[in-house]
């Protein structure tokens, strides 16, 4: 079997492990249910093994519930059960007949016989009924322990997901796509071409930046992120090629607004954490 979680239910003083690899198919130490009744568990267990009828039980629950079980063998192996010579090995039963509900587990704290829980309930029935209810009664209580966490966990990981969806569309509007171009930044002849990119990357030139921001130090590229600094350098190519064209201002000032758009979004999807990083020296 994989790796397997553990739980316990308590039931009159008694501590039962259970242990499952896919939280669907949840595997209860008979060696646990038997302490209730016995200080030499594992005898206990095996007497309860070799009745012909409880092989017939177990025979029933691998066909039901595992396809790769050997029906044929098994004919073979209950043919001398309940007689007085029969014994029971869990071994031949997993490796000749590739059985499925019954496992054992060795260690000295956690080691034991374990059962599917439809065969560990059999068990705990022929033990004590007043005991296998008590069993009962805290399994619920620990299946629904589990269920309020997966629903609390479910709705947390909901509202969090909605709250960084929102973060994320906030950090676009107001970090990642520049603002509209008005008609009269399109319409204004600007002298210097780089005031002109300052205003279709930020939506400010250099002088308005710096009225805005007196008290910082450096100029609106110093501070400009590592992102708009790339687009600014494609944005003064593709600019030279416009020019080249023969495009007005104004004509030149939408296009580069519509490469800012795409080239930051396209930025903002690549993690820079996933790029290689250089070696000091």
């Amino acid at each position: 079997m994989g790796k397997m979680v553990k739980e316990t239910i308590h039931a009159k003083g008694i501590d039962i492990g259970i242990y499952t690899t896919d939280f669907e198919n949840e595997y209860v130490s008979l060696t646990d249910i038997a302490r209730y009744r016995s200080i030499e568990p594992r005898v206990t267990i095996h007497n309860w093994l070799r009745g012909r009828d409880i092989v017939e039980f177990l025979g029933l629950w691998e066909m039901l519930h595992n396809p790769g079980f050997k029906r044929i063998e098994f004919d073979t192996f209950k043919k001398d059960a309940g007689t007085n010579a029969y014994v029971f090995s869990i071994k031949k039963w997993n490796e000749e007949l590739g059985a499925i509900g019954l496992i054992t587990k060795s260690g000295r704290y956690h080691g034991g016989i374990y059962a599917h829980m439809d065969i560990a309930l059999e068990f705990a029935s022929w033990i004590s009924p007043e005991f296998k209810l008590y069993i009962i009664k805290d399994y619920k209580r620990l299946k629904y322990s589990e269920n309020s966490h997966l629903s609390l966990n479910w709705n947390l990981n909901r509202e969090i997901s909605k709250l960084n969806y929102r973060v994320h569309t906030d950090a676009i509007k107001e970090n990642l796509i520049p603002p509209e171009l008005t008609p009269a930044q399109i319409s204004f002849t600007y002298a210097s071409e780089a005031d002109m990119l300052n205003v279709v990357l930020s939506g400010k030139t250099a002088k308005q930046w710096k009225e805005e921001n007196s008290s910082a130090k450096g100029n609106m590229r110093d501070t400009a992120t590592l992102n708009q600094l790339l687009v600014l350098a494609n944005l003064e190519s593709y600019n030279a090629v416009l020019i080249n064209q023969g495009k007005n201002q104004q004509d030149r000032m939408q296009l580069l607004r519509q490469l800012v758009i795409q080239q930051l979004k396209a930025l903002e999807a690549v993690s820079l954490d996933s790029l290689p990083k250089l070696e000091n020296g």
